[in-house]
């Protein structure tokens, strides 16, 4: 384990580290907190369907900006802009709940800030993190920072039910504000030596030569299509039905923050199997286990019990962090670095694009078809769209780099 652990004895890492796992701990609170403090206010599924999808469709929109921004300018004094802005922006929300002055129209234009903020935050970070580390800790890095966010993400997630149940979502959303202080703070010292970006040819043309790199390869555009439709059914079943389903079951407010808690412990234990397991096609089982999130909209349907989701949110996390980890190393390995972020920004469009179309239309959805059958609809999407990734031939073929067999030429002599 101390081999794994190697990363953090870099400076501008461990800053990183501190950042990002500070964002994800804010980031476990928010979505419990802001779902309970629109249905207090409402009592409306619609209504959190439209805070939430204001959120996704700002972050949506600026992404490609947002990409080009971090392949031009310096990646950390970006990511201390983006923070400083959510940070900001989510303390607005804490006042209003704490305020009882949570307007629909004002939850949703904070929360379109916060996304806009939200699309520079993540293609700079994921791109900011191979140049944070040499190019031999990298994927110890990549797991290490993956399993420390889910870390996070389970004691954010738990301390968001346990606030919104003792004190009120207000507080929760003010954790969250606090997290993004401490972040930028932490995003100030990251100190990386890089070389000046040339000059450049104009936003249009930084953002075809990005393209370029995203579409010629078939195996990223696949995926990332897929999961435009899988995690718009995620999506929907864990931030506008999963709340409404506990709020009229027995698995309560506080039930549901440890079912979302137990997703993220699955992350953290599929981190630590990462360190270990390296499959030769990694890519492809990662996209097979992706399968095992329908679970929770099929238990949601079918079992809303808290001990059911929780066992099911644990192993379909382990699965996740498979996936997660197999796909950015992969990328990293594959992807010019002077063109990482915009990669990464074309990916974040594609898999997040549906994000606001699926949680605007939960609410009439639910009205429509009822909550039983939207819940199966979600599962639906969800394991059509990982078939249609595992069943595609250069998914299926693709080998990492450093295990491909070397050329006859090349192999090692006998001793």
């Amino acid at each position: 384990m101390s081999a794994a652990l190697t990363p953090l004895r870099h400076r501008p890492f461990r800053h990183l580290f501190i950042g990002t796992t500070a964002n994800q701990l804010g980031n476990g609170v928010a979505p419990i907190a802001l779902a309970f403090a629109v249905l207090d206010a409402t009592g409306s599924v619609g209504s959190l369907g439209l805070v939430v999808g204001a959120h996704s469709v700002t972050s949506i929109l600026f992404l490609l900006f947002g990409g080009v921004l971090a392949d031009r300018l310096p990646r950390g004094p970006l990511l201390v802009g983006s923070s400083v802005v959510s940070a900001v922006s989510q303390a607005g929300v804490a006042a209003l709940v704490l305020t009882h002055s949570a307007a629909i129209p004002l939850l949703m234009v904070l929360a379109a800030v916060n996304g806009a903020s939200s699309s520079c935050y993540q293609p700079a970070a994921q791109a900011l993190l191979p140049q944070a580390v040499p190019a031999e800790s990298r994927r110890a890095a990549l797991a290490l920072s993956r399993i420390a966010g889910s870390s996070a993400m389970i004691v954010g997630a738990s301390l968001g039910g346990v606030l919104v149940a003792a004190v009120g979502p207000g507080w929760g959303l003010a954790v969250d504000a606090l997290s993004f202080a401490l972040a930028a703070a932490s995003f100030a010292l990251v100190r990386v030596q890089v070389a000046p970006p040339a000059p450049s040819p104009g936003l249009v043309h930084e953002l075809r030569v990005g393209w370029q790199e995203f579409a010629s390869r078939s195996w990223v555009w696949v995926i990332v299509v897929a999961f435009c439709f899988l995690n718009a059914g995620v999506t929907a079943s864990f931030t506008v039905l999963g709340p409404a389903v506990a709020d009229t079951t027995g698995i309560g407010r506080s039930g549901w923050g440890l079912a979302l808690a137990a997703g993220s412990l699955g992350a953290v234990a599929g981190g630590l199997l990462s360190l270990r397991w390296r499959p030769r096609r990694a890519i492809l089982v990662g996209c097979a286990l992706m399968g095992l999130t329908a679970m929770t909209p099929l238990l949601l349907a079918l079992a809303p019990y808290t001990w059911v989701l929780v066992v099911a949110n644990f192993v379909a996390g382990v699965g996740v962090e498979q996936a997660g980890v197999a796909w950015y190393s992969t990328l990293n390995e594959q992807i010019p670095e002077d063109r990482l972020a915009r990669v990464y920004a074309y990916d974040d469009l594609g898999s997040y694009l549906a994000l606001p179309l699926a949680q605007f239309a939960a609410g009439p959805a639910v009205l429509l078809l009822g909550l039983h059958a939207t819940l199966y609809a979600a599962a639906a999407l969800i394991l059509l769209a990982t078939l249609a990734m595992v069943a595609t031939p250069s998914i299926r073929a693709l080998v990492p780099k450093t295990m491909e067999p070397l050329p006859a030429s090349e192999d090692p002599v006998p001793r």
